[in-house]
């Protein structure tokens, strides 16, 4: 946690600027909308499976 704090301490506005264009020249302006399509999808794919999981295990029971 400390060490989050400390990298994202470090992080200015030019560094996220230079992160957004190496990712632009590396994938192009193209693909960074299938690439940010995909990531969508998986993670709503994440979240139904987690729901599946929690409806599969049943309601839990509180230590009363």
């Amino acid at each position: 946690m400390i060490s989050l704090n400390i990298f994202l301490g470090m992080l200015g506005p030019w560094q996220i600027v230079l992160i957004v264009v190496v990712v632009l020249l590396l994938f192009g302006g193209k693909k960074i909308p299938e690439l940010m399509r995909g990531l969508g999808s998986g993670i709503k794919e994440f979240k139904d499976a987690s729901k599946e999981d929690e409806k599969l295990d049943g309601p839990k029971e509180s230590d009363s």
